[in-house]
Order: C-alpha cells, then structure tokens, then sequence
C-alpha cells in the first residue's frame, strides 16, 4: 500500500505546535489490523530504511559537518536487536530520541542549534483495519535553519512517503 499525504491526526500531540511550524507533513496508510505499537512500527520501517536513503543521509552526514551542524547517522540505525519494550523517554532510537510513547502515539526528534525536529506515529484502529500516520514538523531557529530545511525539503517529500508506505511490510 502506497502512503497519502495527509493531515496531522487531530489526537496527534504534535497538533498544537503546527502554528508555529516552519515545515510539516503527514503521509498515511491503511493497513489490515495491525498489532504492533506505533513504537514498533516506527522501529521496523527504520530497520527495513531503503539503501538510497541511507545514502542521502550519508552525503547529509558529509556535508553539514564541515558547517558545524550534528552527524545524524544512517536512518536504518536502529538497534536490530532491542526490542521496542526495552526502550525508555530520552533512548537514541536510530537517529532520533524518544520523547514520548503511548498505545496511540509515539514522538521522536531531535533538536540541534539551527532547527528542532519531531516526528510522530499515530496508531488508529477501526473495525477492519489500522490507520498510521507518520508526521513530520520542523521549528527552525536561524537562517542556518532555513537553508537547511531549502535543500532537504524536497528530498523529504521524497523519503517519507517511500519510507512510510513500508508500513504494510510485516516484520518477519
């Protein structure tokens, strides 16, 4: 199933914050009812990251170094072995930290001096199937910021829809 761009989830703790955003999206996708937590989803779609992606990140990684701003590591970077249950609030979970986790919503981010990052998976469960939505809303700081977010936007509105729509990719 192939992820829609959509609006953030209006349970979404991330709601409020859209005001004052620089940048935000959503892309959802429908599964057959789905079990996992939206913990575990956000850690078997990173884990199953796609190579192009990591490459991406890579030549991020290679290039904001030289300015001073945070290597982020590869998006795949998750532990293969932890299990979302031995997670805490404040634990790396691939390049992002947990912020926050619930049955419904789990927040990871990350916040560096020109920009905050947070990212948001929604689990809502109907009769016959589960809908996920994976938000992206970004705070810029400066202009380093704004740069920033002008060279990664679109690449964004590439990656997150590919990276998303792995959701209906079980864990084996």
């Amino acid at each position: 199933m192939i992820a829609q761009a959509s609006e953030v989830p209006s349970i979404s703790a991330l709601k409020d914050s859209l005001r004052t955003a620089f940048f935000s999206d959503c892309y959802s996708v429908e599964l057959p009812l789905d079990s996992r937590t939206p913990l575990e989803l956000y850690l078997n779609v990173a884990s199953r990251t796609p190579q192009w992606v990591d490459f991406l990140m890579n030549v991020r990684n290679k290039i904001v170094a030289r300015i001073g701003l945070k290597d982020m590591g590869a998006l795949s970077g998750v532990s293969p072995n932890k299990a979302a249950a031995d997670y805490s609030v404040g634990d790396q979970a691939g390049i992002f930290k947990l912020i926050e986790a619930n049955d419904r919503e789990v927040i990871l981010g990350e916040t560096d001096k020109h920009l905050d990052v947070r990212i948001s998976v929604v689990k809502q469960q109907h009769k016959n199937r589960t809908t996920v939505s994976v938000s992206t809303v970004v705070h810029v700081h400066n202009l380093l910021g704004r740069i920033y977010m002008f060279f990664v936007t679109p690449a964004h509105r590439v990656i997150a829809p590919a990276t998303v729509s792995k959701l209906a990719l079980k864990q084996p």
